[in-house]
């Protein structure tokens, strides 16, 4: 693979993407799309998150999935995780990463986490020392880079600051995805909130993480790969939307954005074929066929 041209995505699809499904998903079905998607080649997927069943039902069952799938080396199996109980749920259950969240909203992080975005940074600070004993790398989102449907338009320095924060408490040792939470964001939004948290993390580090309610994310992707980003979150079949957010419909979908990025001379080793294959799975166990 030429590494000027590589692209590394990030499928969400099995957490973000069914997280928000009214109807509760047998965990074979979840366990046999993780599969899938991991026939598909992916460095990375976002299988689950360990969170009280109270707020997301959906992903009550954690642990069986992540101890039902087949795990491939070449894959990092991630786990989303809120707090210490989760962090050590998600330990138990072989998580290769960890990944937290917060936002750049004081609104839509109290709505989400019950929290100030302060408070939610103190919370993670366990869950961080516990993966650094397990020699786990960590991701931390932030959520509401743009728009937040609670307080209105995101100052790029309000999401400067949540990333301070989170490379303050990991000691700079942290992978930074960057959320557009709503799906509303115009390019040049997103290139405005990368230029100003490009003074503390290299734009090639920071992972962006689109949905596409307005049907802008590949605008979005296109813009970003101009600015350098090199990593991106998808789910397949443009499953999901955030149950904190209403009116945010899916994310940025798997297969149109592997067809824009082969269009465009980028390489991500990921098998489309594969995706398709995955996809009628995500179909299937959603009832949408």
């Amino acid at each position: 693979m030429n590494e000027d041209r590589r692209v590394r995505i990030t499928e969400v699809g099995p957490r973000d993407g069914l997280q928000n499904e009214s109807t509760l998903v047998p965990v074979a079905g979840k366990i046999a799309f993780v599969d899938a998607l991991g026939d598909a080649g992916f460095p990375e997927i976002e299988v689950t998150s360990f969170v009280s069943p109270k707020w997301v039902p959906q992903l009550a069952d954690a642990a069986e999935v992540m101890s039902g799938i087949t795990r491939r080396s070449s894959t990092t199996y991630s786990v989303l995780c809120p707090n210490q109980r989760g962090a050590e749920a998600a330990l138990a259950a072989g998580a290769d990463k960890i990944s937290i969240f917060t936002s750049a909203s004081e609104g839509f992080c109290r709505k989400n986490l019950n929290a100030s975005i302060g408070e939610s940074i103190e919370r993670f600070r366990p869950v961080v020392d516990l993966a650094r004993t397990a020699s786990l790398p960590i991701r931390g989102y932030v959520s509401c880079m743009v728009r937040c449907p609670y307080d209105g338009p995101v100052d790029p320095e309000d999401v400067l600051g949540t990333v301070r924060r989170l490379l303050d408490l990991a000691g700079g040792d942290i992978e930074i995805a960057l959320g557009e939470t709503l799906g509303v964001a115009e390019p040049d939004q997103i290139e405005a909130v990368l230029d100003e948290v490009a003074s503390v993390v290299p734009v090639s580090r920071i992972d962006l993480h689109l949905h596409d309610t307005k049907g802008m994310a590949l605008a979005g992707v296109d813009r970003a790969l101009q600015c350098g980003v090199r990593a991106f979150d998808s789910s397949c079949g443009g499953l999901g939307g955030c149950p904190f957010a209403p009116g945010a419909s899916g994310n940025l979908a798997t297969g149109p954005l592997l067809d824009m990025l082969e269009q465009g001379g980028w390489e991500t080793g990921v098998d489309r074929a594969a995706v398709e294959r995955a996809a009628v799975i995500a179909s299937r166990i959603t009832g949408r066929v």
